[in-house]
């Protein structure tokens, strides 16, 4: 551990900065193999995190940020059917699709001008935030899609791709997801950090999401994971310690074993509900004609039903199929506060070591070209095997260099190397977890800051304590819903 270094403190009168990490996966048994994350928490205070339902990415951030459940905010999962178009899409950017008061604009209006650096935390762009990096392709006109971020001002774009290189897209997602993707992040934090000082900075760090999916939570190569992240993490919180910034370290979920497979579309298909159409051999589901189909999202499944008179025929389709623990409806939807018009008719919770897939087809080879594509944007699900290579392809190495050959002689390529089979998974994430000791944490470098059980309910009102622009008690500790 680094020598205790010299503190420089906030400006007087103005709020207390804040770094807030979100340090993916983070759980008390990952924990254990960051020893300079659990020094914060030793030296200032932990806590068990609550999270909300479902535990995934969007819904955990856009609730940190507005102290809202999804049925408020409308962020009820990572995608979901967007009705009025049609379509079922996913991880959309626009800050627009999150209602709900702000911990920015909270701040604000309290202490006029208080100013955020938001670093790859979800929903960024259109965003109220004076600084603004996130991962956006350049999707070019011939079809090609290269590494790439969008940022606010832009001017910081070319200033962090001159110090640090290249946003590493193809180490965000994919199967060649790992360390670098978090390292820029890291270094491009602690470069706006440096540069601008922002009373707040928000710092999404995914490293632990890759391996513990690729091979579950109690494997070494998870743990190995783990310290790796924490020794990249700590010149960051160096030099939150000289500034005099107080850090906080959160995790919107934890990840459980999980290696059981539910087809739920299929199962939709071959009951006569879902529909799909044909081109050229590949078959795409058509929701506008289906009668029921679902939006897979690791271990919770939007099951949408174009008429009522269809509910009870969805329900006997999946009463049977193994893996699914429960079926929410109206009422279900309401008690964990997930009843919001974007939410499905009913709500498919896995069994606590099953996930969904979106697959739909029924025959691999009329399986759609984008299934063995790292491609987050078409597939109308969560697709967690785009962290493999096909291990059944002896020549998937040789395809892929094939492709990266003709993407540098900038020729258009497909980098189709992603298994059809979903055996691969070993963890996933998305439901309630049935204990704190495999649900997510919050750190505070501030001693007492944090105690009991926190909600994440309660995250937004926290920051606006630790900041100083709170009156009262920190939040107190909340039944879980």
């Amino acid at each position: 551990m680094t020598a205790p270094q010299q503190h420089t403190p906030p400006e007087p009168g103005g709020p207390q900065p804040l770094l807030v990490i979100d340090v993916v996966g983070l759980t008390p048994k990952i924990l254990d193999h960051m020893p300079r994350l659990k020094a914060l928490g030793q030296s200032g205070s932990r806590a068990p995190l609550g999270t909300v339902l479902p535990a995934v990415t969007c819904a955990a951030q856009s609730t940190f940020l507005t102290g809202a459940p999804p049925a408020e905010h409308g962020i009820v999962g990572n995608g979901w059917y967007f009705r009025e178009l049609g379509d079922v899409l996913l991880w959309r950017q626009h800050n627009g699709l999150v209602a709900g008061d702000k911990l920015w604009d909270a701040a604000r209006r309290v202490h006029p001008g208080y100013t955020v650096a938001n670093i790859c935390w979800w929903y960024a762009m259109g965003a109220d935030t004076d600084w603004t990096v996130t991962p956006r392709p350049v999707y070019y006109a011939d079809g090609r899609k290269e590494p790439d971020c969008y940022t606010r001002p832009p001017a910081v774009h070319d200033e962090l791709t001159e110090k640090l290189g290249t946003f590493p897209l193809f180490h965000f997602w994919g199967p060649g997801a790992d360390l670098v993707s978090s390292q820029w992040i890291i270094d491009a934090t602690r470069h706006i950090i440096a540069t601008r000082r922002p009373d707040l900075a928000l710092c999404y760090v995914p490293h632990l999401d890759y391996d513990l999916q690729r091979y579950g939570p109690d494997d070494p190569r998870a743990f190995a994971a783990a310290a790796e992240l924490d020794r990249a993490l700590a010149p960051l919180l160096d030099d939150a310690r000289a500034e005099g910034r107080t850090v906080v370290a959160l995790s919107e979920y934890g990840i459980t074993r999980a290696d059981r497979p539910v087809d739920i579309n299929r199962a939709l298909r071959r009951a006569g509900l879902l529909e799909v159409h044909t081109q050229d051999g590949m078959e795409y589901l058509d929701p506008m004609a289906s009668r029921a189909f679902a939006v897979a999202d690791h271990q919770i499944a939007h099951v949408y039903v174009r008429r009522p008179e269809d509910l009870d025929a969805t329900r006997a389709a999946l009463a049977d199929l193994p893996g699914i623990e429960t079926l929410l409806d109206d009422e279900g939807k309401k008690a964990h506060q997930l009843d919001h018009p974007r939410a499905g008719e009913l709500v498919a919770v896995a069994e606590p070591d099953a996930w969904f897939t979106y697959y739909y087809w029924l025959d691999d080879a009329q399986a759609p070209d984008f299934a063995q594509l790292v491609e987050i944007h078409r597939k109308p699900g969560y697709d967690p095997v785009e962290l493999f290579m096909d291990p059944q392809d002896p020549y998937v190495r040789v395809k892929a260099v094939g492709a990266v050959a003709r993407k540098k002689l900038g020729m258009r390529y497909r980098m189709a190397v992603v298994p059809l089979d979903p055996a691969p998974i070993r963890g996933s994430h998305g439901r309630l977890p049935t204990s704190d000791a495999d649900g997510p944490l919050i750190l505070c470098s501030t001693p007492r800051a944090v105690e009991g059980r926190v909600a994440a309910t309660d995250v937004k009102s926290l920051l606006l304590h630790l900041a100083g622009l709170a009156r009262g008690n920190p939040p107190v500790e909340r039944e879980r819903p």
